[in-house]
């Protein structure tokens, strides 16, 4: 991992150095700590910035060293950098999920927009815990009711909403999936 940190420069280098011990003691607590540990790094350590600020694109998917070197991502580089980070410790594909939600703003009545966070299963019938950069604690999907979920992916799967049968291949539907995926495996990240 960190010859490939190397190779996106000194701020990815010393986002991995300061994320290994975190994944080296994650990886021997029970899955919440885990979640709460890497949830709080990302988002204590990553500043939210839309992507045509760190970018210069409109859509950029970013990949865990890419964030750690800029410093700075979108909800969807968050969500990214938690998914591969958790694997990392050694918790299951089969137990996270990313999820495109319609996010409620100011209450009923508010503006929605598209935003992107992590979902939890310890079981596959489970209500699902939330990691989210807007939010800095792991919560119950049941305590977020501005939230309302579109579709989710892993690399297993993509269900429609946050459903139980996946619905169809996420590498095949979703190219930017695909490259980030491509880009973290290259990063020394498990699939």
């Amino acid at each position: 991992m960190m010859l490939a940190a190397q190779k996106h420069g000194s701020k990815a280098v010393a986002g991995l150095q300061a994320l290994q011990p975190i994944l080296a003691t994650a990886a021997d607590q029970g899955d919440l700590q885990r979640l709460q540990a890497i949830n709080e790094f990302f988002n204590r350590r990553i500043v939210f910035r839309d992507d045509l600020e760190v970018w210069g694109q409109v859509d950029y998917w970013a990949s865990p060293f890419e964030m750690l070197e800029k410093g700075a991502g979108d909800c969807e580089d968050f969500a990214i950098g938690k998914y591969f980070s958790l694997l990392a410790t050694g918790m299951t594909e089969q137990k996270l999920r990313l999820v495109y939600v319609r996010l409620q703003i100011g209450g009923q009545g508010g503006a929605v927009q598209a935003h992107m966070v992590l979902a939890y299963y310890a079981t596959p019938n489970a209500e699902p815990l939330i990691l989210d950069n807007l939010v800095t604690e792991v919560r119950p999907a049941s305590r977020r009711p501005d939230l309302t979920p579109v579709f989710s992916f892993n690399g297993d799967g993509l269900w429609q909403g946050t459903g139980a049968q996946p619905v169809g291949d996420p590498v095949a539907r979703l190219s930017r999936w695909r490259d980030v995926l491509a880009k973290a495996r290259a990063e020394g990240f498990p699939p």
